[in-house]
């Protein structure tokens, strides 16, 4: 009875929305283990949270009889439901593991990242994905060829049809440049305790296959040493780098550019601070190596951060919706989008510090990276967007900006 209860998984994300006039919460799970649109009641959400190794068999009678208005509850009932939440993947149980050790060790044995969002996110089929993007970036009117030579790109990582305005104020872009290298700096929603990970698995997409450049990957898993994730899995169904993937290959096409695909982890989870100097005290070796490769001669070496900036509302944590913040995070995104522009990497993240990231801004870690890498350049905004998810009375922000030299 006074035994600690299993844990819930720490790796899933439980998403508050409304469906139908009913309050529900959704789950999602990156290994794709807990079935897709799986949503709970907050009841049974309440009785989850609970599961954090500290609270015993008779913690959860307890709640479960007051949230039945006070009528007894027996073990039996309260292993049934622990049983129940174990056969659907959601306890960090051996059952889990031994589940989540063979996706990892069959992700592993592949020397090709196979596309994770393909036939959800975008159409499987290579001329409908085609039309689509076309029609993405035909949607805004054609932006004229920018002074200067193209040295970098922020663009989103949103749903396509959520951002499509922004996503072909950016991608334009590539009509005036033929890089033979792409750098992209995503976001590693899932990477946690270090600032990167690194794959040597080309990309694939409907489109075929992108080269990795492994040799260059190599050398930067060596600079880095223990701030590079020690497994590439982080990669297996993140977005962040294969929606700008998707855009590359498709106005890259038969130019036989690489990639050099790198995730960039949460700084706040290993810098607590989130203080620059802590980061380049641990990163610079790793940061030179980039810097050096943006700026050889041979080739022309593009940079690409495929991020997002402020998530609100209660999906992402605050206790009141979106409408009631937005002023706040658009003051905020457009205070970093200056400090971008202008390459003031102290004043970013003294920017980021001074809310102490209060709207959750996923880009910064890969946005901070790229302020320490670019050569001499100014950066310009495209353009800029919030976009509220109505269920979830939450909002998420994005932006194109280009640099040129």
């Amino acid at each position: 009875m006074n035994e600690p209860l299993p844990l819930m998984r720490k790796d899933l994300e439980f998403i508050p929305l409304q469906h139908e006039g009913q309050q529900l919460v959704l789950i999602r799970d990156q290994l794709g283990l807990v079935e897709e649109g799986k949503a709970i009641s907050p009841p049974l959400y309440q009785i989850m949270v609970l599961l954090d190794g500290t609270r015993t068999m008779r913690d959860l009678q307890m709640v479960l009889m007051r949230q039945k208005g006070g009528v007894l509850v027996g073990t039996d009932e309260v292993k049934a439901l622990l049983d129940h939440l174990d056969d659907s993947c959601l306890l960090d149980s051996e059952r889990f593991r031994v589940a989540r050790n063979r996706i990892v060790a069959e992700f592993a044995s592949k020397k090709v990242r196979p596309c994770s969002h393909c036939g959800q996110s975008y159409p499987k089929d290579v001329s409908e994905l085609e039309g689509r993007l076309n029609e993405i970036l035909t949607s805004q009117p054609p932006i004229p060829k920018p002074e200067g030579k193209i040295r970098a790109l922020v663009a989103p990582h949103i749903d396509f049809a959520a951002g499509h305005r922004v996503y072909s104020r950016a991608y334009q872009t590539l009509s005036y440049t033929a890089p033979s290298r792409v750098v992209v700096l995503g976001v590693g929603h899932s990477l946690a305790g270090e600032l990167f990970s690194l794959t040597d698995k080309d990309f694939e997409t409907p489109m075929g296959v992108i080269r990795n450049e492994q040799t260059l990957i190599n050398e930067l898993r060596e600079v880095g040493g223990d701030i590079i994730s020690e497994s590439d899995f982080p990669h297996r169904s993140e977005h962040s780098i294969e929606f700008q993937a998707i855009f590359l290959q498709h106005l890259l096409k038969g130019k036989g550019f690489t990639i050099i695909p790198i995730l960039c982890g949460s700084i706040q989870s290993c810098f607590p601070d989130c203080g620059r100097d802590a980061y380049l005290e641990k990163a610079t070796p790793f940061l030179n190596k980039l810097r050096e490769t943006l700026m050889e001669a041979e080739g022309e070496t593009l940079l690409v951060a495929g991020v997002d900036f402020s998530h609100i509302g209660p999906k992402f944590g605050h206790e009141r919706p979106a409408q009631y913040l937005e002023g706040q995070s658009e003051a905020h995104d457009k205070n970093l989008m200056e400090y971008l522009c202008k390459l003031d990497a102290d004043r970013f993240w003294e920017e980021s510090r001074n809310v102490n990231d209060q709207f959750n801004v996923c880009g910064f870690s890969a946005l901070a990276c790229m302020l320490e890498i670019l050569p001499p350049c100014k950066g310009e905004v495209l353009g800029y967007q919030l976009w509220h998810e109505e269920a979830t009375r939450s909002a998420v922000s994005f932006a194109a900006i280009l640099f040129t030299s």
